[in-house]
């Protein structure tokens, strides 16, 4: 499987918090997940040239990851079409955590995505909804993050084909933090947890998902359909 890790990369100069606990970069900490497997990974920024997101670079993407929070309006659009286009063509996509914000989550679930936020150093536990869902696959009847931006309903998104988590958090919110789509060819995943100031991506746990979310994502081997006019498969008989 090939993987590529997108990070829009600006807290992590801005804020010393964060860079302290991701020195690498958000970016970095994710591909770290995926050592020692059979998998390449590849990481893109936002400051890069087409933000790394080159025609070469999604064409030879299996799965996507989109990392992103305060710099959604610096996403070219023309990028933004470039990815729904292999997303509709296969290519799977997980988004992460404030990508629920991005251009491109919104262009594919069409709806605003908006939600209430808080930052108080929440208690989130994540219950499994879904135990048979195989991104589930690994973890128990729920896990914890200690402290976590919350997150909470209304989440404004279009009923998740599958939904494997729901948070609850400390203050008395839920959200539904685990989310699939279907969309064309492509797979999607939402998944909520993942604020810059807090060491999520280091939770066993979330790093199980990740990698199950890889590996649920990613295409099958089918063409792309083909649509418009079409030349009759069978003979038409003439009619009176």
């Amino acid at each position: 499987m090939k993987i590529t890790i997108w990070n829009e990369n600006k807290h992590e100069k801005t804020n010393p918090k964060v860079a302290e606990i991701y020195p690498e970069g958000i970016h970095g900490a994710l591909a770290k997940i995926f050592e020692g497997t059979e998998h390449q990974v590849q990481t893109a920024t936002l400051e890069q040239p087409e933000h790394g997101l080159t025609e070469d670079v999604l064409n030879n993407t299996d799965v996507l990851f989109w990392w992103g929070h305060m710099a959604h309006h610096e996403v070219s659009d023309d990028i933004v079409d470039r990815v729904h286009k292999r997303v509709l063509e296969g290519m799977g996509l997980v988004v992460l955590h404030s990508g629920h914000f991005s251009k491109i989550f919104k262009k594919l679930m069409g709806t605003s995505c908006d939600l209430k936020w808080r930052e108080a150093d929440d208690r989130e536990r994540l219950w499994v909804v879904d135990p048979t869902h195989p991104i589930a696959e690994g973890i128990g009847e729920y896990f914890e993050l200690e402290k976590e931006e919350m997150y909470g309903e209304h989440f404004d998104i279009p009923a998740p084909d599958e939904l494997v988590f729901v948070s609850w958090f400390e203050g008395g919110e839920v959200f539904r933090s685990g989310c699939t789509y279907k969309r064309g060819n492509g797979k999607i995943f939402y998944f909520r947890p993942g604020h810059e100031t807090y060491p999520t991506y280091y939770n066993q746990d979330v790093q199980k998902v990740l990698v199950n979310a890889a590996n649920w994502v990613k295409p099958v081997d089918r063409a792309y359909p083909t649509y418009g006019n079409a030349k009759p498969i069978e003979e038409i008989s003439a009619k009176n």
